[in-house]
């Protein structure tokens, strides 16, 4: 393939593309050429070498993460894939700046996907919008794994969530706790939340409670899966603030590590309407592990069985808990590949 004049050059994939040649390959496909690769999306193609695309002249990104925003039921994310080694890895810090909708790029939750290890095809680690730790975001983990099943062409995929806890308490053997994704109907994604978490001191609380009638006002439940939630149950779910009463609870000291906070009405035996305010300070469109909690917590109370449709201000989550697990289904959507300037690394 001819080389252009001009400065560096930078391949751009069509998303059309992906499915059938991998971006691992047209990656290796693109460094061979000594040309960066950069964003996936539309360019036009190159007739002599059809399953790739130029753009040019932009700066080469060989070195530099790729950067998705995605959302489940417009409960956005920003990705940074991890899996090539860029002597850039995301901390708090840059997570707090990267969520912030003024100064950033904005969204709910900040995810790094990891390299593969322990048999998963990736990691995931999350933080909260304020950079603080989170064990779990299932929304975004369908997000990611329609990401890597497109990428792969499989129906399935099983990722490994970082266990931050494991990680304070030097637990090396489990640093990562698995998520099996399988692809759904018309585009939906689910996922295995894994067991939900029922030990007051693995929630955690601050002390020995019982988890179906706190002793708080409206006698909430606690459930982690495995980020901590606290699940109110209300007349009318819609008409809540989470913003009002969602911070203070958050912040009770009941909930060493802070906690999400969900207002749940039932709508039938099968259905919930639920808001939720996210740990790290906002009201999001939807939680996929409040989800997940929420119907735990109304079957244990008897409101509802083990298999719900919660909607939510974003949309609506299908959740079945079943012995191996709370499986959740709802849709996953890519938004965009992003480019962030090396100004704003620098700056941390």
């Amino acid at each position: 393939m001819g080389r252009r004049p001009g400065g560096p050059r930078t391949l751009v994939w069509g998303a059309a593309h992906v499915p059938r040649f991998g971006l691992a390959r047209q990656d290796a496909l693109a460094r061979s050429e000594g040309i960066g690769v950069s964003l996936r999306t539309g360019a036009a193609r190159v007739a002599e070498r059809p399953e790739i695309a130029y753009i040019a002249p932009v700066m080469a990104t060989a070195t530099r993460h790729r950067i998705y925003k995605m959302h489940g039921l417009g409960n956005d994310f920003v990705v940074l894939d991890e899996r090539v080694e860029t002597g850039q890895t995301v901390t708090a810090e840059a997570a707090r700046r990267l969520a912030d909708r003024r100064t950033g790029i904005g969204c709910d939750t900040v995810v790094a996907i990891l390299p593969g290890q322990n048999g998963f095809e990736a990691g995931l680690k999350f933080f909260n919008a304020d950079g603080s730790p989170a064990s779990a975001c299932g929304n975004a983990t369908r997000c990611v794994a329609k990401m890597l099943m497109e990428e792969s062409g499989r129906d399935c995929v099983e990722l490994g969530a970082f266990d931050w806890r494991a990680s304070e308490e030097r637990r090396p053997d489990d640093l990562f706790r698995p998520l099996l994704c399988e692809r759904g109907s018309g585009g939906d994604v689910r996922v295995n939340m894994g067991p939900p978490v029922l030990e007051w001191d693995r929630i955690p609380l601050a002390r020995a409670l019982d988890i179906d009638a706190l002793p708080l006002p409206g006698r909430p439940s606690a459930v982690a899966m495995p980020n901590p939630h606290c699940v109110f149950f209300v007349e009318d779910a819609a008409s809540v603030d989470p913003a009002d009463r969602g911070p203070g609870v958050e912040h009770d000291p009941l909930f060493p590590d802070r906690t999400n906070v969900e207002f749940v009405s039932v709508a039938a035996p099968d259905r919930l309407r639920m808001r939720v305010w996210e740990r790290g300070g906002m009201v999001t469109r939807a939680c996929g592990s409040g989800a997940c909690a929420a119907v735990v917590a109304a079957a244990r109370r008897g409101l509802t069985g083990r298999t719900v449709s919660v909607d939510l201000d974003g949309g609506t989550l299908g959740i079945d808990w079943r012995e191996d697990g709370v499986w959740m289904t709802g849709g996953a959507t890519m938004v965009a590949e992003l480019h962030i300037a090396p100004e704003f690394w620098a700056a941390e």
